[in-house]
């Protein structure tokens, strides 16, 4: 989803999924590192994080290969 803010271009990408995840309903995904690399601003993640077994662990790692990612 592209945002227009004036001048300005703000990238949302949903479908985030990091790599292993289960694809659900969703048909295009793209993991956080790809996401980031291809010039996404905002992330938008929630079933891999708010399913998983542990909540907290699956959005640390997101976070982490985000940071990774950022570089």
């Amino acid at each position: 989803m592209i945002m227009y803010h004036g001048q300005t271009v703000t990238l949302v990408t949903p479908g985030v999924r990091p790599a292993g995840a289960a694809t659900g309903d969703q048909k295009r995904i793209m993991t956080p590192g790809r996401a980031i690399a291809a010039g996404a601003d905002y992330l938008v993640v929630g079933r891999p994080i708010t399913e998983a077994a542990d909540p907290k662990a699956a959005a640390d790692a997101i976070q982490a290969e985000i940071a990774r990612a950022l570089g």
